[in-house]
């Protein structure tokens, strides 16, 4: 009963009390997200009923044909935030440069970055999508002017807050203030979004790897060998189940209640993977982090002391499972010595 009135806004708030320091600002930036949130999800669902799915005809900063979904996705997180007077500048993985705050509204301390509809190719077939979102403090002098692009580019370990809603079979948003990790799914009778995942711990080890083995070719070798010994039969977890949405945020989701390992590598053709450093990977590195699990690079390298050099950077990612991911980095590192020797 007590979970059952347990609304977002309530949880930030009686979190907000743990710390006598809290201005109350980051959770009314939790509070507009999640505000956003249901005016998305409620669009989401329309598709195929009005004329929301397709594409506008345009392409964004990566070359990639923009939906119309994506762009009204885009547009909804920034009305909900410009004007609050919490932000000295946001980001957009649809925009090429940083996002002013306009004039007329009041400059604040905190800095958002943003995918607003992640895995939007499975727009047209209901598979699910979802937005993704990362919280810093500024870095530049608080002295109510403009906020500036060095303002966005910090390293992960600097976020405050990161989160993702999920627009599927339910709507359901997942965030972390760095201590703990707590989902919420939407109550479509009353239009709240009310505690249903509390304290999500992500599982040692699982038995799920996720990645599109369509471009298995191109991979290091030892990556290949990991995959292999994956696939194969010893009686214990193994063979790993394999689940690819093509949704980062779907297939995260999935493997941070049931253990697994989500992998976009580098390989011969894109080096640093195709997944954006600063609208992805961080905020999802965080708050997989958050709940015990791990996120690199696949190199040893861990994915939220990335310095980024550009708002669009990419970066190879293996996220999930701790042992999961300390595995592979086993497989890919044993193959780079042999291939020295």
């Amino acid at each position: 009963m007590q979970r059952r009135f347990m609304t977002l806004p309530r949880h930030i708030q009686e979190g907000e009390k743990l710390h006598p320091e809290a201005t109350g600002e980051l959770s009314a930036i939790l509070n507009q997200m999640g505000l956003a949130a249901k005016v998305i999800s409620l669009e989401v669902n329309k598709a195929g009923l009005v004329d929301i799915i397709g594409f506008t005809g345009d392409k964004n900063v990566h070359g990639e044909q923009v939906k119309k979904l994506d762009m009204f996705a885009h547009d909804i997180i920034i009305r909900a935030l410009d004007h609050t007077g919490h932000f000295c500048v946001m980001a957009s993985e649809e925009e090429e440069d940083i996002i002013h705050i306009p004039e007329k509204h009041k400059i604040g301390k905190y800095v958002i970055l943003f995918d607003p509809l992640d895995g939007s190719s499975n727009i047209d077939a209901n598979v699910s999508i979802g937005t993704i979102f990362s919280v810093y403090k500024r870095i530049t002098p608080d002295d109510g002017q403009p906020g500036t692009l060095e303002d966005c580019l910090q390293p992960g370990v600097k976020q405050v807050a990161a989160g993702y809603i999920v627009y599927g079979s339910s709507t359901i948003f997942v965030y972390t203030a760095g201590h703990g990790v707590h989902g919420f799914t939407l109550d479509p009778a009353f239009g709240e979004f009310l505690l249903s995942h509390e304290n999500i711990e992500s599982p040692p080890v699982g038995n799920i790897y996720s990645l599109n083995e369509g471009n298995y070719k191109y991979w290091h070798p030892g990556l290949k060998k990991y995959i292999k010994h994956l696939q194969a039969w010893d009686n214990s977890k193994k063979p790993y189940k394999a689940r690819y949405i093509g949704s980062m945020v779907a297939d995260i989701h999935r493997n941070l209640f049931y253990g697994g390992i989500f992998m976009y590598p580098g390989d011969k053709r894109n080096p640093n993977g195709k997944l954006r450093l600063m609208y992805e990977c961080n905020p999802m590195a965080f708050i997989v982090e958050s709940a015990g699990g791990k996120a690199t690079d696949g190199n040893g390298k861990r994915i939220l002391e990335y310095q980024p050099n550009d708002l669009h950077q990419r970066v190879p990612i293996y996220i999930g499972s701790k042992e999961d991911v300390e595995l592979v980095e086993k497989f890919i590192s044993e193959e780079e010595v042999v291939e020295k020797d």
